[in-house]
């Protein structure tokens, strides 16, 4: 398509300035049925797109979320059935989104270079089999405020029903007092087809209770999640305005957003997660269009009494539509609950990639993605999202090869992350290739990896370590930056990772020079973080965390002998801390997988699943319904109560509890370690070659298992020494 576009109004919306969300519409005429039609569309911030007053949109925010002078997503529909004899129309209105993400100010989108008024480029080729019509965007469009007065990514919506156009995308419309676009300046990103999968309502959530309170109603729905809320109005009066304030925590019994705001950003305070509607006389349908909340919660303003039913508002549960891949349970309700609240967590946060939160945020940092990588392409296919996310990471990236914290972002965030952040270049594509067989992901992504090699080189200390950005952020009851784990540690350790992987993606796909290079650079830096932390005679790191232990033996900075002190020494420092975990996320993602390697399953089972804080069970008893941002002890905010990068306990579940091991896209391992308080748990995961199941059932002192394997999947067996296993065919 070409790229050309156009818009209803230069002017660019704001707080202080709301400019109405436009609506466009293109009456044409069709004199023969087409063979084929095909339309493509970009429309920006996000877009609705109707063809004879029938919306055909993928999905709710489309067509995807970017850097616009970076790339400039569009989507194409098969619009043959959609056309008719005569009269045709294509309707679209236009949100903000992110070309003008006002509402980001924390992270300077409010002064990024590329924000304008909403754009469209559209066009559309039908053929009848003898001719070729084709329609592009331009000033023949008509186009008329819409009833969206207000529209921003992260805040709300606000629509009037009193001026609804009635049915604009339809033939027949008359637009005489609408204005012709306007001919424009185009996005300067490239244009591309979005191939990640589309935003989805996968689920309607009725609240748990609504309850009369501080002037309004409070509708509680039971589960922290993301999307929006529904309104259905009965016996309406013009005029009347209904304000939903959405948010995740009470104080007192009433709402409160107090975690989701930022200090030193008073717009926060002024400005709360809310949608209004202001209603026509009778009953009616309200449906928030370029926003999403991440809620569990909303108080609701301005309803009667006899208007406050509980169907009066409904949550319209949304996230990306990844396909299943996996899952698991087991007879123990509480480790059934936390693998559920793991999940919700990943979807309420995957709105075309991971987020790291889906109130106050809504941002793709990248350190959570990179260590949630490992269990979400257990549980869903996240392969198309993450290649099309990658290749914005990519473009993100400087010529030097620093990274952002965050995709997309104009200047912000460049130098934060780090290492543990900056890994998602390599880890995203490292999960694609290893358990989906994708080849192809390394190839687009292996330049890049190599330039962040080179800049991690030049990151080198005296020692020949790297200490840049942040480190084993948000330890368990402490502010996010008050880790134990030395940052040079936890750095070093994530590039020596990121380096064997690349030395490995790298060998894969034929570049062996480059992979020498890559492994290269984690034993030299091996060597140097060794002669600098490590104690020879104790095994102990530097930092005499947990951290530092686990994350050692886990990433094989120690040698195979080294390790059986080294975890002896990890089981001290456990003991000390009376058996809890004492972690920052990084620790997190490897101490209970080196604990079930040395046997101790038990001792990580029993650090998940005790009810007193610090626990995962804990927060149940606390009434989390997803997975918190921090362990904080109680009656401390731990900021976010949606987050999912600490979520890689649903991967310790399905490898060892069930004992369903993906080793690559053609080889699982079957290694349950069942503990004592379990008398069954079985998982699946859907390899390219088909479904892989596994359940086992406490028999005696034994264990019965059950595997399913199609052909060609290579099984290995791993099976516990302590139990008899008897294999039922």
């Amino acid at each position: 398509m070409k790229k050309q576009f156009i818009c209803a109004d230069t002017r660019v919306s704001s707080f202080a300035q709301p400019i109405p969300a436009p609506a466009l519409r293109r009456a044409f005429t069709l004199e023969r049925l087409p063979k084929s039609a095909s339309l493509s569309i970009c429309g920006l911030g996000f877009y609705g797109l109707f063809i004879n007053g029938k919306e055909i949109t993928k999905g709710p925010l489309a067509p995807y979320v970017s850097n616009p002078d970076h790339y400039c997503y569009y989507d194409t529909y098969d619009v043959t059935d959609a056309l008719q004899l005569g009269e045709n129309v294509i309707g679209v209105l236009l949100g903000n989104g992110f070309l003008n993400p006002f509402g980001g100010f924390v992270w300077n989108f409010h002064n990024v270079p590329w924000r304008c008024s909403p754009r469209l480029s559209l066009e559309l080729c039908i053929s009848d089999g003898e001719s070729t019509f084709t329609l592009e965007a331009d000033e023949h469009f008509r186009t008329h405020a819409s009833p969206i007065l207000f529209d921003e990514y992260r805040f709300g919506e606000t629509y009037d029903a009193r001026l609804s156009l009635g049915d604009w995308a339809s033939p027949g419309y008359d637009d005489s007092d609408w204005a012709d676009a306007i001919l424009c300046d185009a996005p300067r990103g490239e244009l591309r087809r979005s191939t990640a999968e589309p935003i989805a309502v996968t689920r309607r959530i009725a609240p748990v209770s609504v309850t009369a309170t501080d002037g309004g109603y409070l509708y509680d729905f039971g589960v922290n999640t993301a999307g929006v809320s529904q309104l259905l109005l009965r016996a309406a009066t013009e005029g009347q305005c209904i304000r939903m304030t959405h948010g995740e925590c009470l104080v007192d019994g009433k709402l409160s957003c107090a975690n989701l705001t930022f200090s030193g950003f008073p717009l926060y305070e002024t400005h709360s997660y809310t949608n209004t509607y202001i209603a026509v006389d009778g009953a009616q349908l309200y449906t928030p269009r370029f926003v999403y909340h991440g809620f569990r919660y909303v108080f609701v303003e301005g309803l009667t009494e006899q208007q406050a039913t509980a169907d009066a508002l409904t949550l319209l549960e949304m996230h990306s539509a990844l396909a299943p891949l996996g899952d698991f349970c087991c007879s123990d309700d509480t480790v059934n609950r936390l693998y559920e609240m793991a999940r919700i967590s990943d979807l309420a946060n995957f709105y075309y990639f991971p987020t790291d939160c889906p109130h106050r945020e809504k941002n793709g940092w990248t350190g959570d993605a990179s260590m949630s990588a490992d269990h979400m392409v257990l549980m869903y296919d996240t392969s198309a999202s993450f290649r099309q996310w990658l290749d914005n990471i990519r473009r993100a990236q400087l010529e030097d090869g620093t990274l952002p914290g965050i995709v997309p972002t104009h200047d912000w965030g460049y130098g934060v992350g780090g290492p543990a952040w900056d890994s998602v270049l390599f880890n995203l594509p490292y999960v694609l290739c290893r358990y989906r067989g994708d080849v192809a992901v390394v190839r687009d992504n292996a330049d890049a990896m190599v330039r962040y090699l080179e800049y991690a080189l030049r990151r080198r200390d005296e020692h020949g370590t790297v200490a840049y950005g942040l480190g084993d952020w948000l330890p368990v009851g402490q502010p996010a930056d008050q880790y134990d784990a030395p940052l040079y540690v936890t750095c070093s350790i994530m590039v020596i990772d990121v380096a064997r992987k690349a030395a490995e993606m790298l060998r894969a796909i034929g570049r062996d020079e480059q992979a020498d290079f890559a492994a290269g650079v984690a034993a030299d830096m091996r060597s140097a973080l060794r002669h600098r932390a490590l104690d020879p005679e104790t095994m102990l790191l530097e930092g005499n965390c947990q951290t530092c232990q686990a994350m050692a033996i886990y990433y094989d900075i120690l040698d195979e002998q080294e390790k059986p002190l080294a975890f002896a020494r990890l089981m001290e420092l456990i003991r000390e801390k009376d058996g809890s975990f004492d972690c920052g996320f990084l620790g997190m993602h490897t101490l209970f997988h080196v604990l079930s390697a040395f046997g101790e399953t038990a001792t990580a089972y029993r650090m998940i699943t005790k009810k007193n804080y610090p626990s995962y069970a804990h927060l149940i008893e606390t009434g989390e319904t997803s997975l918190v941002e921090a362990f904080m002890p109680d009656g401390v905010s731990c900021g976010s109560h949606n987050h999912h990068f600490l979520g890689d306990i649903a991967r310790w579940f399905t490898y060892v509890l069930a004992g369903l091991r993906p080793i690559d896209a053609t080889t699982v391992e079957i290694c349950p370690d069942p503990v004592e308080d379990l008398t069954y748990a079985e998982a699946f995961y859907r390899f390219p070659a088909g479904v892989v199941r596994v359940r086992w059932d406490r028999e005696g002192d034994g264990i019965a298992l059950r595997v399913e394997v199609p052909e060609g999947i290579t099984v290995r067996y791993n099976l516990p020494k302590n139990m008899s296993v008897r294999i039922v065919e």
